[in-house]
């Protein structure tokens, strides 16, 4: 059967691998797979875990805010205390800087590229330049649009900035709170920020990515693939966590009925990843991570997560379904749609978090690491759930176990033969030319995957 094969995929955060089977003009089947071993799971071990928060971001540059988020959640859960208001108030706005930058990225920088004639110079040279369907004017003026998001995207790094020290890797994120004080002026200098970056998103990239959907209106009707969606919830409006502003829930196969995350049905499968048979079905709580890179029949570094056994779809459409802001479909288009809607929804939210600051409230609370402990810090990052799960035993990391947005959707096949989530996608897609399988690339990017937080 002849084969398809992208190595590396272009456009993305990593080294993916794609290889699909092709009969007919249709993909059959196909592999997606992670070609690199890192193992920060295991550097972690016999660390203190106040440094989780600083060694894990080093697993992205992208996106990086969000481990920093997992980690102090995980090690203040172990030790049974929440930080003050204004510390959760302002981790959410250093992650909603980097959610904004990182929406804005992918949408003109990582996919547009796809869909649109850019100048013939590098980095747009070389290209496929297949099936571009905008007019003249349209397709300048979206040109003109990915020149804007670099200083837009760069503006919101800036912001971010202001609380965080810097970005990426923050120095900000400190189990027990956060390590600046929200003052006035950073406050008005973080709005003046804020406001010229909702308004692009408005008034720009909204409209853009309604104008992408429309003109591949075709692409509303594939890259479904399984259509489970699963989110663990981000931005916290309470000191406890138990109101988000993005829910956590889980839909199966498309549905509006939103279900509980048992925690405790997540498996991490390794049948077809080269890890050994120790880290196969495990529950993150209890996950090993043993590379095995000569094990036979295995394809990725990725390992296959599941929920009660099934594979699902994590990211800005899942916390966008599960929330209720968006349910029109499950697609390529509808992904880039719902990231779109959620970086206002967001960047909106962030401006009423800048008013609950207060300058004269404490940011941080002096907390101890205990002798032994355990906890599960878990929030999104823009690319969709993360999870991290700690063991302390004489106050040092007994065990660390990372789940990342990419490992659910880019997974290899389960235990049981089943494709991953972006594997599944794939199947049945027509391509009309083999050796530009551009059909292929725009679903892979649809799902903004990042393999560095991946192989992990």
């Amino acid at each position: 059967m002849p084969t398809i094969t992208i190595d590396p995929a272009t456009r993305l955060e990593g080294h993916l691998k794609i290889k699909a089977n092709y009969e007919n003009g249709r993909v059959t089947t196909a592999e997606s797979s992670g070609m690199m071993f890192r193992g920060f799971e295991n550097l972690l071990a016999g660390k203190d875990p106040r440094d989780a928060a600083v060694i894990t971001q080093r697993i992205c540059g992208v996106c990086p805010t969000p481990h920093a988020m997992a980690a102090v959640l995980a090690a203040e859960q172990a030790i049974g205390k929440n930080a003050p208001d204004n510390a959760r108030l302002v981790r959410n706005l250093i992650l909603g800087a980097d959610f904004l930058h990182s929406h804005i990225l992918h949408f003109y920088h990582l996919t547009l590229p796809s869909y649109i004639q850019g100048p013939a110079m590098p980095p747009w040279t070389p290209s496929w330049n297949v099936d571009l369907r905008f007019t003249a004017a349209e397709n300048q003026q979206l040109v003109d649009h990915y020149v804007q998001a670099l200083a837009v995207r760069r503006q919101a790094h800036e912001m971010g900035a202001l609380f965080g020290g810097k970005l990426p890797h923050t120095a900000a994120y400190e189990f027990g709170g956060v390590t600046g004080m929200p003052k006035a002026d950073l406050i008005t200098r973080f709005r003046n920020y804020l406001n010229p970056i909702i308004a692009f998103i408005d008034n720009v990239l909204l409209p853009d990515a309604n104008l992408l959907a429309v003109k591949y209106s075709d692409y509303s009707n594939i890259g479904k693939g399984y259509g489970n969606l699963l989110a663990f919830g981000v931005f916290d409006l309470n000191a406890a966590g138990t109101s988000k502003l993005l829910a956590r829930g889980r839909a199966a196969n498309g549905a509006t009925t939103i279900q509980p995350v048992d925690l405790n049905a997540i498996t991490e499968q390794a049948k077809y990843s080269w890890y050994n048979d120790s880290s196969n079905g495990l529950n993150p709580s209890k996950g090993i991570t043993q590379p095995n890179a000569d094990k036979a029949n295995a394809y990725s570094w990725l390992k296959a997560p599941r929920f009660g056994g099934v594979p699902y779809e994590t990211g800005a459409l899942a916390r966008m379904w599960v929330t209720g802001d968006y349910r029109r479909g499950i697609s390529v288009m509808d992904r880039h749609l719902a990231r779109a809607k959620e970086a206002s929804k967001i960047a909106h939210a962030m401006s009423d978090w800048l008013g609950q600051l207060n300058p004269a409230a404490p940011a941080f609370t002096p907390m101890t690491i205990p002798a032994t402990g355990t906890g599960i810090g878990l929030t999104e990052a823009p690319r969709g759930a993360l999870g991290h799960w700690l063991r302390i035993n004489e106050r040092v990391v007994a065990s660390y176990q990372i789940l990342t947005p990419t490992c659910w959707n880019c997974s290899p096949r389960d235990n049981a033969g089943v494709p991953g989530p972006l594997e599944k996608a794939l199947e049945g897609i027509s391509v009309m030319d083999a050796a530009k399988p551009i059909e292929v690339q725009r679903i892979v990017q649809s799902y903004d995957p990042c393999l560095s937080c991946a192989v992990h």
